[in-house]
Protein backbone atom coordinates (compact mmCIF):
# COMPACT_ATOMS: atom_id res chain seq x y z
CA UNK A 1 0.00 0.00 0.00
CA UNK A 2 0.77 3.44 -0.41
CA UNK A 3 2.97 5.27 2.55
CA UNK A 4 1.47 8.04 4.39
CA UNK A 5 4.48 10.37 3.53
CA UNK A 6 4.31 9.41 -0.04
CA UNK A 7 0.07 9.95 -0.41
CA UNK A 8 0.62 13.10 1.33
CA UNK A 9 3.34 14.53 -0.59
CA UNK A 10 0.58 13.05 -3.48
CA UNK A 11 -2.85 14.62 -2.14
CA UNK A 12 -0.61 18.20 -1.11
CA UNK A 13 0.79 18.75 -5.12
CA UNK A 14 -2.36 17.84 -6.41
CA UNK A 15 -4.36 20.46 -4.08
CA UNK A 16 -1.47 23.32 -4.84
CA UNK A 17 -2.07 22.90 -8.69
CA UNK A 18 -5.71 22.95 -8.06
CA UNK A 19 -5.13 26.09 -5.57
CA UNK A 20 -3.13 27.75 -8.48
CA UNK A 21 -6.19 27.02 -11.11
CA UNK A 22 -8.30 28.39 -8.69
CA UNK A 23 -6.42 31.95 -8.33
CA UNK A 24 -5.19 32.05 -12.03
CA UNK A 25 -9.34 31.75 -12.81
CA UNK A 26 -10.19 34.64 -10.27
CA UNK A 27 -7.84 36.84 -11.77
CA UNK A 28 -8.96 35.71 -15.01
CA UNK A 29 -12.88 36.53 -14.29
CA UNK A 30 -11.84 39.96 -12.25
CA UNK A 31 -10.07 41.27 -15.28
CA UNK A 32 -12.69 40.55 -17.59
CA UNK A 33 -16.07 40.79 -16.19
CA UNK A 34 -15.77 44.51 -15.99
CA UNK A 35 -14.60 44.84 -20.21
CA UNK A 36 -17.19 42.45 -21.03
CA UNK A 37 -20.24 44.03 -18.71
CA UNK A 38 -19.24 47.46 -20.13
CA UNK A 39 -18.48 46.33 -23.98
CA UNK A 40 -15.12 47.55 -23.57
CA UNK A 41 -12.55 45.96 -25.44
CA UNK A 42 -9.38 44.97 -23.76
CA UNK A 43 -5.90 46.24 -24.55
CA UNK A 44 -5.41 45.39 -28.09
CA UNK A 45 -2.40 42.38 -27.78
CA UNK A 46 -2.73 41.72 -24.43
CA UNK A 47 -2.98 37.96 -22.83
CA UNK A 48 -6.99 38.98 -21.53
CA UNK A 49 -7.93 40.72 -25.10
CA UNK A 50 -8.68 36.87 -27.16
CA UNK A 51 -11.39 36.31 -23.37
CA UNK A 52 -12.84 39.83 -23.50
CA UNK A 53 -13.75 39.25 -27.14
CA UNK A 54 -14.83 35.42 -27.16
CA UNK A 55 -16.38 35.48 -23.31
CA UNK A 56 -18.99 32.75 -24.81
CA UNK A 57 -16.32 30.38 -25.66
CA UNK A 58 -13.94 30.98 -23.36
CA UNK A 59 -16.03 30.90 -20.15
CA UNK A 60 -17.50 27.62 -21.35
CA UNK A 61 -14.10 26.56 -21.09
CA UNK A 62 -13.01 27.72 -17.80
CA UNK A 63 -16.17 27.08 -15.26
CA UNK A 64 -16.54 23.84 -16.08
CA UNK A 65 -13.05 23.17 -16.00
CA UNK A 66 -12.57 24.73 -12.88
CA UNK A 67 -15.30 22.49 -11.41
CA UNK A 68 -14.50 19.86 -12.80
CA UNK A 69 -10.95 19.98 -11.16
CA UNK A 70 -12.58 20.84 -7.95
CA UNK A 71 -14.62 17.58 -7.73
CA UNK A 72 -12.45 15.28 -9.02
CA UNK A 73 -10.11 14.46 -6.29
CA UNK A 74 -13.26 13.50 -4.38
CA UNK A 75 -14.09 10.63 -7.46
CA UNK A 76 -10.73 9.65 -7.29
CA UNK A 77 -10.25 8.91 -3.38
CA UNK A 78 -10.59 5.74 -2.46
CA UNK A 79 -11.81 6.42 0.72
CA UNK A 80 -14.46 8.58 0.15
CA UNK A 81 -15.82 6.48 -2.57
CA UNK A 82 -16.01 3.29 -0.27
CA UNK A 83 -17.70 5.43 2.36
CA UNK A 84 -20.30 7.47 -0.01
CA UNK A 85 -20.68 5.08 -3.55
CA UNK A 86 -23.88 6.25 -4.14
CA UNK A 87 -23.10 9.91 -4.13
CA UNK A 88 -19.56 8.60 -6.07
CA UNK A 89 -21.99 7.45 -9.01
CA UNK A 90 -24.04 10.11 -9.23
CA UNK A 91 -21.70 12.99 -8.86
CA UNK A 92 -19.44 10.98 -11.29
CA UNK A 93 -22.17 11.91 -14.08
CA UNK A 94 -21.91 15.83 -13.52
CA UNK A 95 -18.26 15.67 -13.66
CA UNK A 96 -18.37 13.58 -17.13
CA UNK A 97 -20.45 16.42 -18.23
CA UNK A 98 -18.42 19.07 -16.95
CA UNK A 99 -15.37 17.89 -17.94
CA UNK A 100 -16.45 16.73 -21.89
CA UNK A 101 -18.21 20.47 -21.80
CA UNK A 102 -14.91 22.07 -20.61
CA UNK A 103 -13.12 20.20 -23.44
CA UNK A 104 -14.96 20.81 -26.31
CA UNK A 105 -14.58 24.62 -25.53
CA UNK A 106 -10.88 24.10 -24.80
CA UNK A 107 -10.62 22.95 -28.28
CA UNK A 108 -13.27 25.48 -29.70
CA UNK A 109 -11.42 28.19 -28.01
CA UNK A 110 -7.92 27.18 -27.24
CA UNK A 111 -6.85 26.12 -30.69
CA UNK A 112 -8.12 29.26 -33.08
CA UNK A 113 -7.04 31.71 -30.03
CA UNK A 114 -3.76 30.20 -28.52
CA UNK A 115 -1.64 33.15 -27.52
CA UNK A 116 1.05 31.36 -27.84
CA UNK A 117 0.83 30.88 -31.71
CA UNK A 118 0.73 27.91 -33.65
CA UNK A 119 2.54 25.51 -31.11
CA UNK A 120 0.21 26.13 -28.83
CA UNK A 121 -2.74 25.64 -30.68
CA UNK A 122 -1.65 22.13 -31.31
CA UNK A 123 -0.67 21.50 -27.74
CA UNK A 124 -4.17 22.57 -27.33
CA UNK A 125 -5.31 20.29 -29.47
CA UNK A 126 -3.51 17.09 -28.77
CA UNK A 127 -3.81 17.27 -25.37
CA UNK A 128 -7.55 18.69 -25.34
CA UNK A 129 -8.21 16.15 -27.85
CA UNK A 130 -6.93 12.96 -25.42
CA UNK A 131 -8.21 14.53 -22.49
CA UNK A 132 -11.42 14.01 -24.26
CA UNK A 133 -11.09 10.80 -25.59
CA UNK A 134 -10.12 9.62 -21.97
CA UNK A 135 -13.57 10.86 -20.92
CA UNK A 136 -14.89 9.18 -22.86
CA UNK A 137 -13.49 5.63 -22.23
CA UNK A 138 -13.99 6.35 -18.57
CA UNK A 139 -17.67 6.81 -19.73
CA UNK A 140 -17.91 3.55 -21.57
CA UNK A 141 -15.86 1.66 -19.42
CA UNK A 142 -18.02 2.38 -15.98
CA UNK A 143 -21.36 1.62 -18.63
CA UNK A 144 -19.96 -1.75 -19.05
CA UNK A 145 -18.90 -2.44 -15.59
CA UNK A 146 -15.34 -2.37 -15.96
CA UNK A 147 -14.24 -0.44 -12.82
CA UNK A 148 -10.42 -1.22 -13.17
CA UNK A 149 -10.58 0.18 -17.14
CA UNK A 150 -12.77 3.01 -15.77
CA UNK A 151 -10.56 4.13 -12.94
CA UNK A 152 -8.03 3.90 -15.36
CA UNK A 153 -9.17 6.44 -17.58
CA UNK A 154 -10.13 8.84 -15.13
CA UNK A 155 -6.81 9.32 -13.71
CA UNK A 156 -5.69 10.17 -17.39
CA UNK A 157 -8.16 12.86 -17.44
CA UNK A 158 -7.51 14.15 -14.39
CA UNK A 159 -4.30 14.29 -14.61
CA UNK A 160 -4.41 16.35 -18.15
CA UNK A 161 -7.04 18.79 -16.39
CA UNK A 162 -4.22 19.33 -13.74
CA UNK A 163 -2.07 20.19 -15.94
CA UNK A 164 -2.77 23.43 -16.74
CA UNK A 165 -1.48 24.07 -12.91
CA UNK A 166 1.76 23.29 -14.23
CA UNK A 167 1.10 25.35 -17.30
CA UNK A 168 1.46 28.60 -15.28
CA UNK A 169 4.71 27.10 -13.19
CA UNK A 170 6.27 26.49 -16.09
CA UNK A 171 5.05 30.18 -17.69
CA UNK A 172 6.48 31.72 -14.05
CA UNK A 173 9.64 29.93 -14.32
CA UNK A 174 10.48 31.41 -17.76
CA UNK A 175 9.83 34.65 -16.32
CA UNK A 176 11.38 34.32 -13.41
CA UNK A 177 14.56 33.02 -15.23
CA UNK A 178 14.23 35.53 -18.66
CA UNK A 179 14.11 32.53 -20.76
CA UNK A 180 11.27 34.07 -22.79
CA UNK A 181 8.36 37.02 -23.15
CA UNK A 182 5.17 36.03 -22.19
CA UNK A 183 3.93 35.07 -25.23
CA UNK A 184 6.81 33.01 -26.45
CA UNK A 185 7.05 31.28 -23.01
CA UNK A 186 2.92 29.81 -23.38
CA UNK A 187 3.59 27.36 -26.26
CA UNK A 188 6.61 25.26 -24.28
CA UNK A 189 4.91 25.77 -21.06
CA UNK A 190 2.18 23.71 -22.57
CA UNK A 191 4.09 21.08 -24.04
CA UNK A 192 6.18 20.93 -20.98
CA UNK A 193 3.16 20.97 -18.58
CA UNK A 194 0.94 18.82 -19.82
CA UNK A 195 3.93 16.43 -21.02
CA UNK A 196 4.95 16.15 -17.62
CA UNK A 197 0.99 14.90 -16.69
CA UNK A 198 0.21 12.73 -19.27
CA UNK A 199 3.91 10.24 -18.40
CA UNK A 200 3.07 11.08 -14.85
CA UNK A 201 -0.29 9.44 -14.80
CA UNK A 202 0.69 6.07 -17.37
CA UNK A 203 3.59 5.97 -14.57
CA UNK A 204 1.53 6.13 -11.93
CA UNK A 205 -1.22 2.98 -13.52
CA UNK A 206 1.95 0.95 -14.16
CA UNK A 207 3.08 1.10 -10.49
CA UNK A 208 -0.55 0.94 -9.00
CA UNK A 209 -2.38 -0.83 -11.52
CA UNK A 210 -5.22 -2.68 -9.97
CA UNK A 211 -8.47 -1.20 -8.25
CA UNK A 212 -7.82 -2.79 -4.94
CA UNK A 213 -4.87 0.05 -4.82
CA UNK A 214 -2.09 -2.17 -4.28
CA UNK A 215 1.93 -0.96 -6.07
CA UNK A 216 2.97 -3.18 -8.83
CA UNK A 217 5.66 -4.70 -6.70
CA UNK A 218 3.72 -6.15 -4.44
CA UNK A 219 1.63 -8.10 -6.86
CA UNK A 220 4.52 -9.42 -9.01
CA UNK A 221 5.84 -12.70 -8.33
Amino acid sequence: MMTRGLATAMWTAILLLIAIVLVFAGMRVADDLPLVVSGVPAELGSFGERYVANPWLAYPHIVPGVLYLVGAPLQLSRRFRTRHFAFHRRFGRVLIVLGITSGVFALVFGVPFAFGGAWQSLAAAVFGSWFLVALLLAFRAIRRRDVRMHRRWMIRAFAVGLGVGTIRIWVGLFALLDLASLRDSFAPAFWLGLSMHVLAAEAWLWWRPNANGRPRRSVLP
